[in-house]
């Protein structure tokens, strides 16, 4: 192995070290909300101890014994600060981290498996938000988002609508002439597709736009390049060969907030999920008390109960602050006429 091998090793060595100490220190500031203090004398030595056994050959005991006291001062520090963590599905660099950062910069955004993870960990009060795609101007609503919506004891305190381009990335000595295959999630395969044929790239699916990316440069599969966003570019120290990769370029996607608090200062937006009489008229009389209240809906969309087939559940947007006393007689009327009703929050709406 000749010089500029060993050092491209030791790069390669260096990122996963970082990647790996910002992961440590993701999962430090979500311990944080399931213990009484943030000092652990007792855990902190438990943890030295157990490092200084992993440590051979040149690595030796005191050196890693230095180098984690200095980790966990880190992890005590950012401990004690009162940073809000917000949950999004997928790895850093999705589309979903860029609208938490959009929405609100000083949120600590943490990846998550799912979305079930992400609305599960803030019920459980290890989240303070969590953030998720609920439409997409090209692929309609994200169903998965509306189900867990119907079942959720969250509220909706915000959204964000941000445009989605889609850029082609690839490996900084990747040869463009011999890419052969394209790996990212399936829709944004799909919202590429006239591309990918006019470049005879071959689409290969995989769980997540920013996933794809991370696999992309920890695995380097040979004549492969990944479709995702700028960020993941800068994440993963990837080239932008194509930076509009998208057969539309208005496409863009929304994004609810949810928490386990109703928002504190209001808004001019409101969301509702509801079920109505399975008979001629049923949905036409909930959703008549907001033509006789002169009020806007912006957005009406079904699913069918998964847990009770044959029946479906209506989620509808409409303008109006619920502090509003036109508004509230809008929302005890649907309530009185649906089968099932569920308030899921005011908010301000996004009108960029």
């Amino acid at each position: 192995m000749d010089k500029e091998k060993i050092r491209s090793a030791i790069d390669a060595i260096d990122y996963e070290i970082v990647k790996l100490l910002s992961r440590r220190m993701e999962h430090a500031l979500r311990l944080k909300r399931l213990k009484k203090d943030v000092l652990e004398p007792g855990r902190e030595r438990e943890v030295i101890e157990h490092v200084r056994s992993f440590s051979h050959h040149t690595a030796r005991p005191d050196f890693v014994e230095r180098l984690y006291g200095m980790i966990m001062d880190e992890s005590r520090r950012i401990q004690k600060e009162d940073l809000r963590l917000v949950g999004f599905q997928g790895e850093h660099g999705a589309y979903s981290e860029m609208a938490a950062i959009r929405y609100d910069p000083g949120l600590v955004p943490i990846p998550c498996a799912s979305f079930h993870e992400v609305f599960s960990l803030v019920e459980a009060g290890q989240l303070d938000f969590g953030i998720v795609p609920v439409e997409n101007s090209l692929e309609g609503a994200v169903t998965e988002v509306n189900d867990l919506l119907t079942e959720t004891g969250l509220r909706v305190t915000g959204e964000v609508s941000i445009p989605v381009h889609h850029c082609l990335l690839a490996l900084p000595e990747q040869d463009y002439r011999d890419l052969r295959v394209v790996y990212s999630h399936p829709q944004a395969l799909a919202q590429c597709r006239e591309s990918l044929d006019r470049h005879r790239l071959e689409a290969r699916p995989f769980y997540d736009t920013a996933g794809a990316a991370l696999m992309l440069r920890e695995r380097k599969p040979a004549g492969a390049a990944v479709i995702a966003s700028r960020l993941c570019a800068d994440l993963y120290h990837l080239e932008v060969l194509n930076e509009s990769m998208e057969d539309n370029d208005s496409n863009a996607t929304r994004f609810l907030v949810l928490s386990k608090a109703a928002a504190a200062q209001g808004g001019d937006k409101c969301s509702v999920v509801f079920t109505c009489a399975h008979r001629p008229g049923g949905l036409f009389s909930v959703l008549k008390v907001l033509s006789d209240a002169s009020v806007n809906m912006t957005r009406i969309e079904s699913r069918p109960l998964r847990r009770d087939p044959g029946r479906y559940a209506f989620f509808v947007d409409f303008e109006g602050d619920d502090r509003d006393d036109r508004v509230k007689g809008v929302l005890e009327e649907m309530k009185e006429r649906s089968t099932g009703f569920t308030f899921l929050g005011c908010y301000k709406g996004d009108r960029t």
